[in-house]
């Protein structure tokens, strides 16, 4: 139990995409996650989509230099749409060792005239200093 409570002590959310009304692709700001250890949890939180069609695919990326950035392998979340079970909030559970230095979330929306609330935080144990 005091792992627990010390571990929930060190814990600390940090926002990869701010949670807004979108109608086009984001493409994020990488946080750098060299300060994090174990188990993170990245959460996304979308509404269902509106127009034709809409759809909204969201991933993670990650990278060595904040430049150069690639995809996470099994960092997608199941893609939103316009059908209200599609939406939610989704969790990914990724260890930060599999991640490079940067992180950074990509949200690729498509359909006609398409729309979609969402963010995406990220909850990490924060190395003991």
């Amino acid at each position: 139990m005091t792992h627990l409570l010390n571990a929930l002590a060190q814990a600390a959310g940090l926002v990869l995409a701010q949670a807004a009304r979108r109608t086009s692709t984001l493409t994020g700001t990488g946080i750098d996650v060299l300060d994090y250890e174990g188990v993170a949890l990245v959460v996304l939180n979308a509404s269902a989509g509106t127009g034709t069609d809409p759809a909204l695919d969201v991933k993670l990326q990650h990278s060595d230099d904040d430049s150069t950035y690639a995809d996470v392998t099994d960092a997608a979340f199941t893609q939103v749409t316009d059908v209200a079970g599609s939406a939610g909030v989704q969790v990914k559970r990724i260890n930060v060792s599999d991640f490079k230095r940067y992180v950074r979330v990509i949200g690729t929306i498509a359909g006609t005239t398409p729309s979609f609330d969402f963010g995406v935080e990220f909850v990490g144990i924060k190395k003991a200093s």
